[in-house]
C-alpha cells in the first residue's frame, strides 16, 4: 500500500470545478494584486480569527517580518522566541539585525516552555513571538501575563495552526497584538502558491500594516515610512475564497484521523495514553496531545501535523519509506545549532527537550482524504519496526 505524507491532488479534484471558476474570473477581470477577492477573503478571515481587522499578504514569513517592522524593531532588539520551529520565525528577527533570543520546548505540546520566557526578558526585549505549532495553541494565558507586566507585544505565530483554539474558546492570532498565518499549500487552508495573513485588533496598527505591506505608502506615492512589497495576490485570494467554506470539515477530518492513529497506536504499539513524555519498555511511541482541549472547543487542535516521537527515528523513517508510506521530520535542527546563529554562543545543554524533539520527532500522514485503511497500514509498518 503506498500512504504518501501528503496528497493535495484529492483537495484539488475535489474541488476543481469552483477552483477553475475562481481563477478564470481572476484572469478575466485582471484585477491582479489586492482588489475585491483580496477584501472579500481579509473580511472572512477577521470574523474567523476572532479578530476586528485582517490584512492579506505575500506569505506567512512575510507575515512575520512586517509584523515586527510594525512594531518598529531596531539592530540590537531582542525577541523571544521558541528554538524549535520553522526557520522563519527567527529568520525574520535576523534579518532586522535584531537579535533572536531561544526559548526551550513544552514536553508534551513542543510549544514553547512559558515557565521559561520571562528569565529571558531584558531591558532589551521588544516582542515575544509564540509559535502555536502543529496545530495547537501555546500557553497564552503565561506569555500574555509575562507580556503584560513588562510592557512588551506578543506577535503570534499561527502559520500552522488557524482555526485553532485556545482554552477560553478564542481563536489564536486573536490574543496578542499581533497574529500571522501562512498560506503555504501544504496547510490547513493552503493556496496555489504563497500566502499570508496578519490580524490585529488595533485599529491603528492595522492602519500602519495596510501601509507597510504597500511600501509603507499612503496616499498614493507618498510614504511616511519604509515598508515592503508584502501584497497579496488576486488569484490566491480567490483560491483562499473557494477553500475557506470546506476548512472546517478538514479540519474535523484530520482530528478524526488522529483519533483513529491513537486508537490504533494502542492497539498495535502497546502505547499509553497520549502525551506522555517519557520512552520506557513497554512504550516505545509518544502520541501527540491535544493540550487544552474539552467539550466545549473543539478547534482546540487541528493537525496540520501529527507528531509521534521514537527512539529510532530515522531508521523507521528509512523503513517506513521501504514500505510506501510517506513521512518529514519537523524539525532536525533547533536554532541554536544552526550554523547561521552560531554568533549568539548558545548553550546546547540549554535545550534538552528540543533537542529530544528534534532527534526523536517524525509527522504522519493526517490529510483530511487520509482512509481509515491507509491509517491503520501506517501503524502496523511502524509497529513492525519497534516490535519485530
Amino acid at each position: 500500500m503506498q500512504v504518501p505524507l501528503l496528497d493535495l491532488r484529492a483537495q484539488y479534484q475535489s474541488l476543481k470545478p469552483e477552483l477553475e471558476k475562481a481563477i478564470l474570473n481572476v484572469a478575466e477581470t485582471q484585477m491582479l494584486i489586492l482588489g475585491k477577492e483580496v477584501d472579500s477573503l481579509e473580511k472572512t478571515l477577521a470574523d474567523y480569527c476572532d479578530s476586528k481587522y485582517a490584512v492579506g499578504v505575500s506569505s506567512g514569513t512575510d507575515a512575520l517580518l512586517m509584523a515586527l517592522m510594525a512594531l518598529d524593531i531596531q539592530p540590537g532588539d531582542e525577541v523571544i522566541l521558541p528554538t524549535y520551529s520553522f526557520f522563519a520565525t527567527a529568520g525574520v528577527v535576523a534579518r532586522l539585525n535584531a537579535i533572536p533570543v531561544f526559548v526551550d520546548s513544552d514536553p508534551v505540546s513542543f510549544n514553547i516552555n512559558s515557565a521559561l520566557i520571562e528569565e529571558k526578558i531584558t531591558e532589551k526585549t521588544k516582542a515575544i513571538i509564540p509559535v502555536h505549532l502543529y496545530g495547537q495553541s501555546a500557553d497564552l494565558d503565561e506569555i500574555l501575563a509575562i507580556a503584560n507586566r513588562h510592557n512588551i507585544p506578543v506577535i503570534e505565530d499561527g502559520a500552522q495552526a488557524i482555526g485553532a483554539q485556545y482554552k477560553n474558546g478564542k481563536r489564536v492570532g486573536s490574543m496578542g497584538l499581533i497574529g500571522c498565518f501562512s498560506f503555504y499549500p501544504t496547510k490547513n487552508l493552503g493556496a496555489f502558491g504563497d500566502g499570508g495573513l496578519v490580524t490585529t485588533n488595533d485599529e491603528q496598527m492595522y492602519i500602519k500594516l495596510k501601509q507597510m505591506r504597500n511600501h509603507g505608502m499612503e496616499p498614493k506615492y507618498h510614504h511616511k515610512f519604509v515598508g515592503g512589497n508584502f501584497r497579496l495576490d488576486a488569484l490566491q485570494a480567490a483560491v483562499l475564497n473557494v477553500k475557506f467554506p470546506h476548512l472546517h470539515k478538514w479540519h474535523q477530518a484530520r482530528r478524526d484521523n488522529a483519533t483513529l492513529y491513537n486508537k490504533y497506536f494502542k492497539q498495535y504499539c502497546l502505547s499509553e495514553a497520549p502525551g506522555i513524555t517519557e520512552f520506557d519498555a513497554n512504550n516505545k511511541v509518544l502520541l501527540p496531545k491535544a493540550v487544552f482541549a474539552d467539550s466545549n472547543h473543539t478547534d482546540n487542535h487541528i493537525y496540520n501535523q501529527y507528531i509521534i516521537r521514537v527512539e529510532k527515528r530515522d531508521e523507521l523513517r528509512a523503513f517506513m519509506s521501504e514500505h510506501g508510506v510517506g513521512s518529514e521530520i519537523y524539525y532536525p535542527v533547533p536554532f541554536h545549532r544552526q550554523e547561521c546563529f552560531a554568533y549568539l554562543n548558545c548553550n546546547d545543554e540549554d535545550f534538552p527537550i528540543a533537542n529530544a524533539c528534534a532527534e526523536t520527532s517524525i509527522a504522519l500522514p493526517i490529510y483530511p482524504e487520509l482512509a481509515k485503511e491507509q491509517i491503520e497500514y501506517v501503524v502496523k509498518v511502524i509497529s513492525n519496526f519497534i516490535n519485530p
